[in-house]
């Protein structure tokens, strides 16, 4: 019966403790007008994951949560910009290309797609690289495409894995995104890109 206890209060506690970070991610998120917020929290989130992975799960989330959001506020929006600026070009691109009426110009949007689905990619892995590797600005968006592209069947799995649960609960019970969607989200990522970090520790 003390097991069984024990258990259920380990599973309470992870519980609450995921929807304490999620609750956190949205709060700084909004705190930096959402668009310059968005980013320094989702950097903040991952490096809370990251000590509770790589560490203990016995950590003051908030004081890593603050720390990081000020210490990387600025450098994460400018990745931010840049990753803001790729997708929003790339959109006008598939725009225009789908608006002509030559064939030619429909066949080239589908490289238009081809490079959507690497920014997708670099992001995704941005995120756990970019609070666990020391690296300099551009390598930062070099080492999340190359760790994807190797990997492709974890990158399958991850997308497709994140956009079905998240999918999946806005369709049947919509209320769990706000307490769970992001912070889930990301525990899910960190786990599945850090299993490929020990390949990469030297070389990068």
């Amino acid at each position: 019966m003390d097991r069984l206890a024990m258990g259920f209060y380990h599973i309470s506690e992870w519980i609450v403790r995921i929807a304490y970070i999620n609750f956190l991610w949205i709060g700084f998120t909004v705190a930096g007008l959402g668009v310059f917020g968005i980013m320094p929290a989702t950097v903040a989130m991952f490096a809370v994951i990251r000590k509770w992975r790589k560490e203990t799960n016995d950590i003051s989330v908030f004081p890593i949560f603050w720390k990081t959001y000020k210490k990387e506020f600025f450098k994460a929006n400018g990745f931010g910009i840049v990753f803001f600026g790729i997708g929003y070009l790339l959109t006008m691109e598939y725009q225009i290309l789908r608006s002509m009426e030559q064939v030619s110009y429909f066949i080239a949007s589908f490289a238009v797609l081809g490079l959507f689905l690497i920014l997708a990619i670099t992001l995704i892995y941005f995120f756990p690289v970019f609070v666990h590797f020391n690296l300099k600005n551009m390598q930062y968006m070099k080492w999340p495409f190359i760790i994807g592209i190797i990997h492709p069947i974890l990158t399958v799995f991850l997308m497709v894995g994140v956009a079905f649960l998240n999918y999946a609960a806005f369709m049947f019970i919509p209320g769990v995104l706000f307490f769970f969607g992001g912070s889930v989200s990301a525990y899910i990522i960190w786990w599945g890109v850090s299993l490929t970090f020990s390949k990469y520790e030297q070389a990068i």
